[in-house]
């Protein structure tokens, strides 16, 4: 999907008018917190200490807040047609938000838009065919749920100083290369395993607090988010190939593929 007249360009990203103005009714973007250190890293399981040390963050600030952009593509059902997607997210640490809006594709001249969102211990999901049409809606416990443990996946992939905050316990996990995460908000507390290999690098974020709107209804699946490898982008490395998996009774069901264009540590700026 191409960039319009409507879109606020930062750089070689362009970023559609509907999330800028979600962006600006929200409080504005954290700023960096103290930088990490190798104190932070004391009494934290040998993989979580490899992984953090592979995603650089020692000597680097908190994040506070994280502006990212993908693109890839998307699918609604298992055998499902492919549809291009782009992506554009806000996720903040204190408070914990998150602010996801996705344009699919759906075929030439028709698209459909999406925008999930975690604020103030509550998520939700709507889904609207062009820009008007509403077509899927969602909230309630267990989309809140699904909504918080995406966030926990966000900041696992994307912005690992986040994790190292007192509402996240970090814990041992029964396999050396994996490490456990659990996080709690709003009185409620998801959690999730981390695979990593032998640099540290997360190779798979598998949980089972997130639920799938199958045609029956909202199903409890084991979710996953494995990553084919790893790149660089302003000195942070950032996952190359990551998808989302549901595993479902019939069997694995990828339904998102995304590379990222832009991921931004606590920027000066938004966009606007």
């Amino acid at each position: 999907m191409t960039g319009t007249a409507s879109d606020v360009h930062r750089s070689s990203v362009a970023y559609p008018r509907a999330f800028v103005r979600r962006v600006a009714s929200v409080t504005q973007a954290m700023p960096a917190g103290r930088p990490v250190t190798d104190a932070d890293l004391v009494g934290l399981p040998a993989a979580a200490v490899q992984y953090l040390r592979f995603m650089n963050v020692v000597g680097k600030p908190r994040t506070g807040s994280l502006l990212a952009a993908a693109h890839g593509r998307f699918r609604m059902r298992p055998g499902g047609r492919w549809m291009a997607c782009r992506t554009w997210q806000l996720n903040t640490a204190f408070p914990v938000r998150r602010l996801f809006h996705m344009h699919l594709r759906v075929a030439p001249g028709i698209g459909m838009t999406g925008w999930d969102t975690y604020a103030d211990g509550s998520g939700q999901m709507r889904g609207k065919l062009f820009g008007a049409l509403p077509v899927a809606s969602g909230t309630g416990p267990h989309f809140t749920t699904s909504e918080l443990v995406t966030w926990l996946n966000d900041a696992v992939l994307l912005a690992p100083s986040m994790l190292l905050d007192p509402a996240v316990q970090i814990r041992e996990d029964r396999d050396d290369d994996w490490f456990r995460v659990e996080l709690t908000d709003g009185g409620r507390s998801v959690a999730a395993r981390v695979l990593v290999d032998e640099n540290g690098a997360p190779r798979d974020f598998w949980t089972d607090d997130r639920y799938a709107d199958l045609p029956g209804g909202l199903v409890r699946c084991r979710w996953h988010t494995p990553v084919e490898g790893w790149t660089v982008l302003d000195g942070r490395p950032v996952p190359v190939g990551a998808k989302a998996v549901w595993q479902l009774t019939g069997g694995a069901f990828t339904y998102a593929e995304l590379e990222f264009d832009e991921v931004v540590h606590d920027p000066a700026t938004l966009p606007r």
